[in-house]
């Protein structure tokens, strides 16, 4: 038995605009990308209005208020009235957790936050602190005045600061979040373009051999165009 085919080009019709699809879906993921770093700002400043600080996370860089309060917890601050502020005692250790700015207040301070217990309090025109690490064997040289507080502890989580530490002492911090950045870019846009040129190669004409048992011998096939979605039996 002898068999015949019929040689066909199946064609899809292409939408309009196509071509600027590409384009937009690029736009719209960088966009997204630009929105979702601008949310974690948009969360910190929400923070801050929300817990009256400037400063409503601190990262704990050193071991001065162990064991309560350990080197790279995450804690949580809020502002609080300085005339509310709970005073305490070095045995009690019931005064409330304060976070201040040493600069311009100690000798050779650091950069960074200070977190210390208050066990000491007094009004001389405005409100002052006297505080002392809890691990530390005597109370700190200066007492701290209520404009350089920037909150009091109110919550922490332990140890996931670490990872802050470990990036900022390194200096990857910055550079990783560059990289990081644009990877996901890269990633995104990649995805977009190897998507288009998949539906590029669908949209191509594909020659397809289709076995007709009704065409007779010594009789030419003939070629026609049809959608994709349709098939229509071709009389000869």
């Amino acid at each position: 038995m002898e068999h015949k085919f019929i040689k066909k080009v199946i064609k899809r019709k292409v939408p309009e605009k196509k071509e600027h699809s590409s384009k937009r879906r690029i736009i719209v993921a960088i966009l997204l990308i630009v929105f979702a770093f601008s949310g974690s700002f948009l969360f910190y400043f929400i923070m801050q209005i929300t817990l009256n600080t400037s400063a409503p996370m601190v990262v704990v860089v050193s071991g001065s208020m162990e064991p309560q309060i350990h080197k790279g917890d995450l804690l949580f601050l809020k502002g609080k009235n300085p005339e509310n502020i709970k005073n305490g005692t070095i045995e009690g250790k019931e005064g409330d957790i304060i976070v201040f700015d040493a600069r311009g207040i100690w000798v050779n301070p650091p950069n960074d936050p200070i977190v210390h217990r208050v066990i000491g309090k007094r009004y001389d025109n405005g409100w002052f602190f006297l505080t002392k690490g809890d691990a530390n064997p005597s109370p700190d040289n200066a007492w701290v005045p209520e404009t350089h507080i920037l909150g009091v502890v109110w919550g922490r989580i332990p140890y996931i600061g670490w990872i802050k530490i470990i990036l900022t002492d390194s200096g990857l911090l910055i550079p990783l979040l560059i990289i990081v950045s644009a990877l996901l870019i890269i990633s995104i846009i990649w995805d977009i373009i190897k998507k288009d040129d998949d539906n590029k190669d669908k949209l191509k004409g594909e020659n397809k051999v289709i076995y007709d048992p009704t065409i007779k011998k010594n009789k030419l096939s003939r070629e026609m165009v049809l959608d994709y979605t349709k098939y229509n039996k071709i009389d000869l």
